[in-house]
């Protein structure tokens, strides 16, 4: 996986770039080199200017970016093309195209070349690139399906600029703190991240999952779609559902699994990592897996990974993490996030992948599983809600009134009052941090509601059920915001290319059918049934079955410890008053330590931006880039053995 930064001028005469300019594009460059430590390129031409930090995963000694094609086009690429042979094979066969590598990269540059916007929906895989053609002056970029790989956008008067990561664009925008988007912030104050395409600068954005960018000089950007998920319903028999995920899942990590280099697999405690896991030592036994947890009672998925990858016959390695290295490397993580994501569990996937990092330099992960299968136990909510949304209205608006002048812990209450809300305010994603009425009481500003990013999705999926859409809501807002990015992050933090077979196109096909009965059936308390179905006889009984607990953190014991008194006293210092209430905040926490509430997800949520701000806009708190060290690319990363391996993850 790599980091990618371009810059075009808007002016059509352009010239070479200035001495300055291209000094500061080198630098801003070189911000991101833990994306690809194995090679740094920079081409400058008349009025623009391309660079590319190298992962070498395929073709290693090879495919150099940027690269050029057919005497028109230059190209920068982040990503994995799956199905790129296949394709390969098809231009050769159909257009006589000519290859001079034998990566994936300039099969990408050739089908964009040969089939235009078309090739988008062929590309099986993760991606994100920008191409120039040299003929029309014109730049064309796009991002794959799901927004697995990220894509910043920033258009000024002096041209356009593109970058894998928003702190390579920060320096050709206006200042962070002048420029802070408040209506971004009101939404991460809600979702606990800065929904796609938005982030807390007004002028840099990223480009929306599935969408294609076109820019001329003079002409602006156009932004068109080129995919949008659809889940609904077929009539399947649940035999024939099941076998189909099956196939596909195993025919996608089959395909996952392809690479120079080593490859390894994530693995927790829940059937998604555990299908990714099971199926890949089919297809590669003896694969390596990590796991990770914290010393903290039931803060552990490490022993139940351990029995599923004994069962499995793979080796594996386990990280614990302690309250002092999550201290020492929190202004790290928050620094490679570009925009503050309060989800604290970034954090042990920050390490999980730093200890498999040392070992393997590809490693494949159960991320999208969730969203695709209904595996959320919040998606049962319309079920059990059932009876009391088929009242008639004038019924359902008084126990509506009800519900809310009933005292607070009444039983009943809370079911009443969900139940008589429609799906459109009720629910609005995973994590939901503070409500209306809460954000009115800590913001100092006035912010946009939080329907601005959810309404449209609940339009476009009128005509399915409430699960369906609560699906849709997510797999634009929760899947893209935040467990892609902190995937992307907190791999690509130690030069590490994390993998999502589910989040492919023939998995998504298996899914999107799927009904609601086969996915969460009446008369069980499970999830993502269809898939549970499909991997019997591949995952464990013991884990099959098993409720989700999806990297737990304690972070109600980190506020109460060392990293309370660390997080009081970075509410006390920050210089973020004119936008939050701090005291209120400061009070929230001063609940959660005397034990009187758990406060926890909205302190965290409250300090994660304050940390931010010190970092990006106070510049109080600096963080040092990691010294990395090119490997030679003809020279694999070696295996450890399982001695080494267990001390290193302690």
């Amino acid at each position: 996986m790599c980091g990618l930064s371009a810059y075009f001028s808007s002016r059509s005469d352009a010239g070479p770039l200035d001495a300055a300019t291209a000094a500061a594009f080198a630098t801003a460059l070189a911000s991101m080199r833990h994306r690809g430590p194995d090679d740094t390129q920079i081409r400058y031409g008349d009025g623009y200017a391309l660079g590319f930090n190298r992962l070498a995963i395929v073709d290693r000694e090879h495919s150099v970016q940027p690269l050029t094609y057919a005497d028109r086009w230059s190209v920068v690429f982040n990503g994995e093309i799956y199905n790129y042979q296949e394709l390969r094979a098809e231009l050769i066969r159909d257009h006589g195209a000519r290859f001079t590598t034998e990566g994936d990269s300039e099969v990408l540059a050739a089908a964009f070349h040969y089939w235009g916007e078309a090739a988008l929906p062929r590309l099986r895989g993760m991606f994100a690139f920008v191409a120039y053609d040299h003929r029309t002056g014109t730049v064309h970029a796009a991002r794959d399906a799901f927004g697995i790989k990220p894509l910043y956008v920033l258009e000024t008067a002096d041209g356009l600029w593109l970058a894998s990561e928003k702190k390579a664009l920060d320096p050709f925008a206006a200042p962070a703190g002048g420029a802070l988007d408040t209506d971004s912030l009101g939404h991460y104050l809600t979702f606990q991240y800065v929904p796609d395409p938005r982030t807390l600068h007004r002028h840099i954005r990223r480009l929306a999952p599935g969408h294609r960018l076109v820019w001329t000089p003079g002409g602006g950007v156009r932004e068109t779609r080129w995919f949008r998920p659809s889940l609904r319903p077929l009539r399947l028999q649940p035999e024939v559902a099941h076998q189909a995920i099956q196939d596909a899942l195993r025919n996608s990590v089959r395909k996952h699994l392809n690479a120079d280099v080593p490859v390894g697999t994530f693995l927790s405690s829940g059937v998604d990592s555990s299908a990714v896991a099971a199926l890949a030592a089919e297809a590669r036994p003896g694969i390596h897996a990590f796991t990770c947890g914290f010393a903290a009672d039931g803060y552990s998925e490490i022993e139940i990974a351990q029995d599923t990858a004994r069962q499995l016959g793979i080796p594996i390695t386990p990280t614990v993490v302690s309250d002092e290295q999550v201290l020492a490397e929190l202004p790290r993580i928050v620094q490679l996030l570009d925009d503050p994501v309060a989800d604290p569990s970034l954090i042990p996937l920050y390490f999980l992948a730093r200890t498999a990092s040392r070992q393997v330099t590809v490693v494949l992960s159960g991320e999208g599983a969730d969203e695709l299968f209904g595996g959320y136990t919040i998606y049962r909510e319309p079920l059990s809600l059932a009876t009391v949304d088929k009242l008639p209205p004038s019924l359902k608006r008084g126990l509506n009134h009800l519900a809310h002048v009933l005292p607070e812990g009444v039983r009943g209450r809370s079911f009443l009052e969900r139940g008589t809300t429609p799906i459109e305010q009720r629910y609005y994603g995973n994590a939901r941090i503070f409500d209306p009425e809460e954000k009115a009481r800590i913001m100092r500003f006035t912010a946009e509601p939080h329907t601005a990013i959810t309404s449209h999705l609940y339009a476009e999926t009128a005509d399915v059920d409430e699960v369906a859409s609560m699906q849709y809501v997510d797999l634009h807002t929760w899947l893209t915001g935040d467990i892609l990015v902190k995937a992307d992050r907190m791999s690509m933090a130690h030069s590490l290319e994390l993998r999502v077979p589910f989040l492919d196109q023939q998995v998504y096909a298996a899914a999107a059918g799927l009904s609601t009965e086969l996915k969460l059936p009446h008369g069980t308390k499970s999830t993502k049934v269809a898939l549970r179905e499909a991997m019997r006889g591949i995952v464990p009984e013991s884990v099959r079955d098993r409720a989700k607990l999806g990297f737990p953190t304690p972070t109600r014991l980190w506020l109460r410890g060392q990293i309370g008194d660390w997080v009081d006293y970075l509410l006390s210092t920050s210089q973020t008053g004119h936008l939050l209430d701090l005291e209120y905040a400061r009070g929230l926490l001063a609940e959660h330590r005397a034990g009187t509430a758990d406060r926890s997800r909205k302190v965290w949520t409250v300090a994660m931006f304050c940390l931010w701000h010190a970092i990006h806009v106070e510049r109080t708190i600096a963080v040092p880039s990691p010294a990395l060290t090119p490997r030679p690319l003809g020279v694999p990363r070696p295996i450890a053995s399982p001695a080494e391996q267990v001390t290193a993850a302690f």
